[in-house]
């Protein structure tokens, strides 16, 4: 019984303290990061009428960029098909 109730005083934040972040080995600019190119990706899967499935947050040639990767509907019977598309971070 004392494990189960110092498991949940674990689990169970007391008012006024700062909650976890999902990532909490991640520094808080990555974390930062990887919101914004989850919002991104959102907008990109809506603008090409797909569904987002990932958005990651990467570095090329010294910029910030969002890879992401949008699923299509499919034609004629067919899987969805798979986009990736790099866009810059904002």
């Amino acid at each position: 019984m004392a494990v189960v109730a110092t498991a949940l005083a674990l689990v169970v934040a007391t008012p006024g303290e700062a909650a976890p972040r999902a990532n909490p080995a991640a520094p808080p600019h990555f974390a930062n990061a990887q919101a914004d190119c989850y919002a991104i990706g959102q907008q990109v899967a809506i603008e090409r009428g797909g569904t987002l499935a990932r958005a990651t947050p990467a570095t090329r040639n010294g910029e910030a960029v969002c890879e992401i990767v949008v699923l299509l509907p499919a034609r004629d019977g067919q899987h969805p098909r798979r986009a990736e598309y790099t866009v810059p971070a904002k």
